[in-house]
């Protein structure tokens, strides 16, 4: 037979155990507490530091080229900031939107009347990206860095295929014959296409002429690069869409011959700096992301006027 007795010391045992797990919660959150005040409290310092002594800002363009306010503000506490001497813009990117192209090459063009910006392309700087670069005052590339994709996109998935397999239309009523245009149920043709191809080409056009007013291109080459072709940084040097082979200790060097100082730290403004524990989620994101196929669904979203190179394509 089980022996059902109650003890008499197993409240008490209990209620201690209850009061160790509470204060082990307790010492934990604490613990997690000090590790995030302590490396707020460092890259605040870091910050700070770099702030209150001459140096070169840096902006990084890295990814899917979209109109972003809180970059606009960054590189405008550049402008506005005395002790920022230079600015480096670093581009690993196949372009984006053609919006988000303009708002950082206008933006880039204030900066560079206050003080020097030299861009430096890593692996590739291409279309929205390319615009970027082409408000700096000197363009670094390795040799076999992509460059260029001078050119304008506009996307139209033609689902009429698939809708008549399945047995699908899609019926609607709009106040004129181009408001619903482009249609997914029907192929992008006569005046909508038109309409189209006319957006397409003058945003072409202004695309093509800040590019020649910038790197000073001859007519042969302007007709060499219009069929928006990708380059490699050899072909780019040729060309005249880059100035010298280099990256940012290159950079950096091209900065103290034009300011005359020499061994300035550089400070990052935008993106913003992370803690340990911001970069570890951006990561598992990023990763996630890219397990279900999220990456390139984010490209395939980008709603109207693309300037982006699309390898694979």
């Amino acid at each position: 037979m089980t022996d059902t007795t109650s003890h008499p010391d197993e409240k008490p045992i209990a209620r201690a155990l209850s009061r160790s797990r509470s204060r082990w919660r307790a010492l934990a959150f604490i613990a997690v507490a000090l590790v995030l005040v302590t490396l707020t409290l460092r890259i605040a310092g870091d910050q700070s530091g770099a702030a209150e002594q001459d140096h070169v800002g840096r902006l990084v363009l890295d990814g899917v080229v979209t109109t972003n306010p809180a970059r606009l503000a960054a590189i405008e506490r550049m402008a506005e900031n005395d002790r920022v001497k230079a600015v480096i813009v670093r581009i690993n990117s196949p372009g984006g939107s053609t919006a988000g192209g303009e708002e950082l090459y206008e933006a880039l063009m204030r900066l560079n009347s206050e003080k020097p910006v030299v861009a430096v392309i890593n692996e590739l700087g291409a279309s929205a990206a390319y615009m970027t670069a082409i408000a700096s005052d000197r363009i670094f590339a390795r040799r076999l860095s992509l460059v260029g994709s001078v050119g304008v996109l506009y996307q139209h998935f033609n689902a009429s295929g698939l809708m008549e397999i399945i047995g699908v239309d899609i019926d609607k009523v709009a106040s004129g014959e181009l408001k619903a245009e482009p249609d997914s149920d029907e192929p992008l043709e006569g005046e909508a296409r038109a309409s189209f191809q006319r957006l397409v080409d003058d945003s072409f056009v202004w695309f093509l002429e800040i590019v020649t007013e910038r790197r000073g291109l001859d007519d042969e080459t302007i007709l060499t690069i219009a069929d928006g072709r990708i380059v490699n940084g050899r072909d780019a040097l040729d060309l005249g869409l880059i100035d010298e082979f280099g990256g940012e200790l290159e950079a950096e060097t091209w900065i103290a011959s034009e300011t005359g100082t020499e061994d300035l730290p550089v400070h990052t403004y935008w993106p913003p700096p992370q803690s340990d524990i911001e970069r570890w989620m951006e990561l598992i994101g990023a990763e996630a992301r890219s397990a279900v196929g999220l990456d390139r669904a984010a490209l395939a979203s980008l709603d109207g006027l693309v300037s982006l190179w699309q390898a694979g394509q």
